[in-house]
């Protein structure tokens, strides 16, 4: 039997700081008091004090690429640099090779993490036009939902946020999550026309921003939103990236009462189209990054529960893949190992608390998703928490990148915070730089209703 005391955290939970002591037993939280006598019983006691305790990450968006890009990135590689950042549970999305766009598809993939993930794990089922009724299928208590995201880098119908007759089919009949990436392709196929017009192949980094502008985002989001009121659909709106469409978001009701939720993405939060002329290609992301009143409007919808959640969009690419003219270097980058201690600079910069943070990467994702027993520090739960040291200085270097594909836009970074143990499970899966791969990630399980 697994028992640990963690002694005199600081605890960031539901709204509130506070030192406590945690007690684990097995893979759960059994107890959370001022003190917790360890004097009798055979306990693993952990020093806490002066470190901060939070509910590990829940990332709702990342591409670990394997099946079929298994060069890029792997579930082990990329769950290991996940845990690392303190994020406890993924959910993956589906532009593997084949595309899992197949109940049996799916099934291979859970099989993959279950003999490989650190982090909880579940999977999303693609959905594109020409697999409506497997997609209706999913068994919402063991799928966290229906995506496209990235399944238009394999094809050339581009994303279902552009065939309103077609969401119009899915959200009438579909019970389960639906989130999407919303773009509007034929405002990107014109502005694309006009820059390659004006640069040829050789178009600047920042123009990106341009090409994929605010109104590509708005339209699109726009559209889909007023398809999922019409019929009332659970949809959630991946990586917003824009000040004007955090407000189609506006609810003054309980969060589970819900039904159009959004989220931002770390790098949406961080970067700006200021950074492109220092890292060019290696912010390319889509959604692209844009102004820095765009970034500035994300973080006060966020403060004001306007955007439900925050993940990573983490999608590794290699090096070589990041380089070249404007249409042969790839979009995304690889995130999760640098999520956490880069909203923690956010919080240094007074630009979200920690309770915030906590609510935006653990609570709500848990909420929205209807997750069972996580997402919060509360006794009966799961024991997925992280400690982290939030002055601990140090600087973000390639050597110490856990991603398959070997960088990072924050190489050469230098944060003020650390993460000291993650815990999945109740397992120490992290200490201080080293792994226990003893015990693997469980698959993530929700209420049937969403």
């Amino acid at each position: 039997m697994r028992r640990v005391i963690i002694k005199n955290a600081t605890i960031v939970n539901e709204g509130e700081t506070f030192v406590a002591d945690v007690l684990i037993v097995n893979n759960r939280i059994e107890k959370i008091a001022n003190t917790i006598d360890a004097t009798f019983g055979n306990f693993k006691i952990i020093n806490a004090e002066g470190l901060h305790l939070l509910p590990g990450l829940i990332d709702d968006q990342v591409h670990f690429r394997e099946p079929g890009l298994t060069q890029k990135a792997t579930v082990y590689s990329e769950s290991r640099a996940a845990v690392a950042g303190g994020i406890t549970s993924f959910m993956d999305m589906p532009n593997t090779i084949p595309n899992t766009t197949s109940l049996n598809l799916l099934e291979e993939k859970y099989l993959i993490a279950k003999s490989s993930s650190l982090a909880n794990y579940s999977f999303f089922m693609g959905i594109t036009k020409h697999n409506l009724e497997e997609a209706l299928k999913i068994d919402n208590e063991q799928i966290c939902g229906l995506t496209d995201d990235g399944l238009y880098f394999n094809n050339n119908e581009g994303i279902l946020a552009n065939y309103p007759e077609f969401l119009e089919q899915l959200f009438s009949r579909t019970n389960s999550l639906v989130a999407l990436h919303c773009e509007d392709d034929e405002i990107i196929d014109k502005n694309t026309a006009l820059f390659r017009k004006q640069y040829g192949v050789d178009i600047p980094a920042i123009c990106h921003s341009l090409i994929r502008d605010e109104q590509a985002c708005f339209e699109a989001t726009k559209r889909v939103v007023e398809i999922a009121k019409k019929y009332n659909t659970r949809f959630h709106a991946y990586h917003i990236s824009t000040e004007l469409e955090t407000h189609l978001f506006k609810y003054n009701g309980a969060l589970r009462d819900k039904r159009i939720t959004s989220e931002a993405c770390v790098h949406h939060l961080w970067f700006t189209d200021n950074d492109y002329d220092r890292l060019g290609h290696f912010i390319k992301w889509n959604p692209s990054i844009k102004s820095e009143n765009n970034k500035l409007g994300l973080i006060k919808a966020l403060n004001n529960n306007i955007v439900d959640i925050i993940a990573t969009d983490h999608a590794p690419h290699l090096l070589s893949e990041k380089k070249g003219d404007y249409f042969q270097s790839k979009s995304g980058g690889p995130l999760v190992q640098h999520a956490l201690v880069t909203l923690l600079e956010l919080y240094h910069q007074g630009y979200l608390s920690l309770e915030k943070i906590v609510e935006k990467t653990s609570h709500h994702v848990a909420e929205i998703y209807r997750m069972f027993d996580r997402g919060y520090i509360r006794e009966g739960y799961f024991a997925d928490i992280v400690l982290v040291d939030l002055n601990d200085k140090w600087k973000s270097t390639s050597n110490l990148n856990l991603y398959k594909c070997g960088w990072s836009p924050f190489d050469n970074y230098t944060f003020s915070s650390k993460v000291i143990q993650t815990y999945v499970n109740g397992h120490l899966a992290y200490d201080r730089g080293v792994f226990n791969n003893s015990e693997l990630g469980r698959r993530l399980l929700f209420e049937k209703n969403r």
